[in-house]
């Protein structure tokens, strides 16, 4: 059994909640599990970063019940204590995971269904890009989507980690036509080259106008949206009969005007917002098992229908930084500048 000390280094935030310059490396305890349980503590090499960290650093993102404060929920590196129900893990493996909450941090503790094994052709950067990002993507399409062979998605924020797995995800299954928005030139090319089959500029028309242009005024099946309000008359106007739309964020805003919802009882939409984080621990331990089980994990590392063979292409790491340099990380991402994932290595 690996010695794992009673103290750590973990990334903490001055007050509790602030800006980014209140983020600072200091001694926190080490995370503790119950030998008997089926509990591992992993030893961190690298942790990726998600909007919900900003906002639960700025005190807007409530912690779930029983997780650690520390910021992060995703990560990669190498088993250092594990509990007797954790039997298909030992010392030393290396693995990657979605976590609850801690994984900013030097170890992290994780129930054993919520931890995989890394492939040995990931990887540390690249397999702690892969959990919250294609698990998000796989419950909105599949868990709560529900989306079947020969169906068409639109993805909205299409370059962002989620709609890059989602575009990925969505061929996979076989869907027919896969819309994004995205706000560059380089971020419509990158969704393309991953398999969307067209992509609109909301900066520069409206995309629902475009969208039904492409699609015969039809619309799609499926919407993933991130934007909130302002999109949403536009979103249930671009829907098919029986169409579903997924909201997993609000950075538009909340307040939704003057908008004819007609359509919701006419169409027989179905509208359902979702979070990852504050699912239970049984429900997501269960989305990491049915998306390995289902064959997610190894179309990423091998490739699918997508047509890409390089692993860069599929899991896209935006920036690899020193965790030294957080603050800088942090305020990157909050200005929208990345296109993938933005990955912290533990120094």
């Amino acid at each position: 059994m690996a010695s794992v000390p009673k103290a750590m280094r973990a990334v903490l935030i001055k007050g509790d909640k602030g800006p980014s310059s209140a983020l600072y490396i200091g001694d926190a305890p080490t995370p503790k599990i119950d030998l008997t349980s089926n509990n591992v503590i992993v030893k961190t090499k690298a942790f990726a970063l998600n909007r919900m960290d900003l906002l639960q650093r700025e005190g807007k993102y409530p912690v779930p019940p029983g997780a650690s404060k520390i910021l992060g929920v995703e990560f990669s590196g190498t088993v250092a204590e594990v509990g007797s129900g954790a039997a298909h893990f030992k010392v030393g493996d290396p693995v990657f995971g979605l976590t609850m909450g801690g994984a900013y941090a030097e170890y992290v503790s994780i129930p054993a269904p919520m931890l995989l094994h890394k492939p040995s052709a990931l990887s540390w950067v690249q397999a702690a890009a892969i959990p919250e990002a294609f698990l998000t993507a796989y419950q909105a399409l599949h868990v709560i989507g529900e989306l079947k062979r020969g169906e068409d998605v639109l993805v909205h924020a299409g370059a962002s980690s989620v709609g890059l797995a989602a575009i990925q995800l969505a061929k996979n299954a076989g869907a027919n036509r896969i819309y994004v928005t995205a706000g560059t030139a380089g971020k419509m090319d990158t969704c393309k080259s991953l398999g969307a089959t067209d992509a609109f500029n909301y900066k520069e028309e409206n995309w629902k106008d475009a969208l039904m242009r492409a699609t015969d005024n039809k619309g799609v099946d499926i919407i993933m949206d991130f934007v909130g309000a302002p999109y949403f008359a536009n979103n249930i106007a671009s829907l098919k009969l029986d169409g579903r739309l997924i909201i997993q964020g609000l950075m538009g805003g909340y307040n939704v005007q003057d908008c004819n919802i007609v359509p919701i009882l006419l169409k027989r939409l179905r509208i359902e917002g979702s979070t990852l984080r504050s699912r239970g621990l049984e429900y997501q331990s269960m989305l990491v098992q049915d998306f390995f089980h289902g064959g997610g994990l190894d179309a990423i590392v091998h490739g699918s229908s997508t047509g890409h063979t390089e692993l860069e292409d599929r899991v896209r790491v935006y920036k690899v930084v020193d965790w030294k340099d957080i603050k800088d990380a942090q305020d990157e991402m909050a200005e929208n500048k990345n296109t993938g994932k933005i990955v912290a290595t533990i120094s």
